[in-house]
């Protein structure tokens, strides 16, 4: 589900982006687990997730990378890019459980040491569940189109 195309001309910040909700089921853990080649076992079997401590299976790293990429280009929409992403596992998110995306851009600025100039857009975006535990912290900048 993607927005309306971002004018970076119009925008003004700080602005909020609207959040992103999406119910983590097993399968989809194991799924997308399996879809990035990230054979861990604490991915895809119980009993070994529960033996490091945890309830159960728990997305990757990619998942959560993925998510946030969501939250800033449903925002941004179809012609916008990431171009840097910086994040940090600060917690789990298991099957079971609900991911909320939300975030806001906190800058923009034109990078003129290319041809020619991009338009970007710095984000902030925090990925937490449905217990408003922080999972995942993230700093992201897209390209934006230019007007």
């Amino acid at each position: 589900m993607t927005g309306p195309e971002l004018n970076w001309n119009e925008l003004t910040v700080p602005v909020e982006l609207p959040e992103v909700v999406d119910d983590i089921t097993y399968q989809r853990v194991v799924e997308n687990a399996g879809a990035t080649w990230d054979y861990f076992p604490g991915h895809f079997d119980p009993t070994y997730a529960q033996s490091q401590g945890n309830p159960t299976i728990y997305v990757n790293t990619m998942h959560l990378a993925g998510f946030a990429d969501r939250v800033a280009t449903d925002w941004a929409g179809p012609g916008s890019r990431v171009v840097r992403r910086s994040m940090r596992l600060v917690g789990s998110v298991y099957a079971g459980d609900t991911m909320i995306g939300r975030g806001r851009a906190v800058a923009k600025r034109r990078d003129m040491s290319v041809d020619p100039p991009r338009c970007l857009v710095d984000l902030e975006i925090q990925v937490t569940n449905q217990h408003g535990a922080l999972c995942c912290p993230v700093e992201l900048t897209l390209q934006v189109p230019d007007g």
